[in-house]
């Protein structure tokens, strides 16, 4: 509990919520519009090279990269709103906090997937999701009031998450870019391609379900937790016969196994006692 944290650390908290909150409301927007301009001089390269199915990305990225800076920015300025209530040890601060904290952090990890591909350099968007991942993980392991254990297991639970929902939400825009491409559109050709669309929109409401889910669990709201278990079960059932239907890339199958990992720390009787709090954690 925040009300049980030192003064030291809470403190330390509140600082970090300041200094990245800053971050993110004016060093973040510009490390986004370079990082975009980067995606879309390369992208462009890309389709001048023959491959034209790849053009309604630039689109997507310029209003996907354009909203999770919006969303990055309001985020940091919540984070310094709330900052005088972390060092007071406010109980409520810590979903939110680690909310708050969750966006740029899984922002940039979207962010970054295009450099994987086809954009050369420095991945600047592995910074922003950098940033709020130390505000995240500080959160979680500085907080006192419980056990070594049940700290490190929240880190694994809600870090998995936020894996989990990242890959979801790229899988639900590389849908999207695919289909708005597609052969005979507005038609299509075959199952194949209208199950890509599925998959996709899945994965996308699993990703809102399991961003829902973080101040839940940090709360210790069993409906967190239900919340974690359904999504991550959902994407378990769409994406598996979608690796078989379309075998092109191991994406699917990445995406299941990030959601067996979040059911790994989940499922167990034990493990969810400690998420939580139905379980008094042994001494240590």
């Amino acid at each position: 509990m925040m009300r049980t944290t030192s003064l030291r650390n809470r403190t330390i908290l509140a600082a970090l919520a300041v200094v990245i909150g800053l971050t993110m409301t004016y060093g973040i927007p510009i490390l986004v519009q370079t990082a975009l301009e980067r995606v879309l001089f390369h992208l462009s390269a890309h389709i001048a090279e023959g491959y034209p199915e790849f053009s309604s990305g630039l689109k997507l990225f310029d209003f996907f990269f354009s909203v999770y800076r919006a969303l990055i920015f309001s985020a940091g300025a919540a984070l310094i709103v709330i900052s005088p209530a972390i060092r007071q040890g406010r109980d409520w601060t810590f979903p939110l906090a680690l909310t708050l904290f969750a966006i740029p952090a899984i922002a940039g990890a979207f962010m970054f997937l295009p450099y994987v591909s086809w954009v050369p350099g420095f991945p600047l968007p592995m910074v922003i999701s950098f940033i709020g991942l130390i505000g995240y993980w500080a959160l979680i392991l500085l907080r006192d009031g419980e056990d070594r254990t049940t700290r490190w297991l929240q880190f694994a639970a809600l870090t998995f998450i936020g894996m989990m929902i990242t890959h979801a939400f790229t899988i639900g825009v590389g849908a999207q870019r695919t289909m708005a491409t597609r052969p005979d559109w507005p038609f299509y050709p075959n199952f194949r391609w209208w199950m890509f669309r599925w998959a996709g929109e899945v994965n996308w409401v699993s990703a809102l379900v399991l961003f829902i889910s973080i101040p839940f669990l940090a709360m210790k709201k069993e409906a967190g937790w239900w919340m974690a278990v359904i999504a991550s079960i959902t994407i378990l059932m769409i994406n598996i016969p979608t690796q078989f239907v379309r075998t092109r890339t191991l994406d699917y199958l990445n995406g299941a196994l990030l959601a067996i990992g979040i059911l790994v720390f989940l499922m167990p009787p034990a493990f969810k006692a400690r998420l939580l709090g139905t379980a008094r954690a042994p001494e240590e």
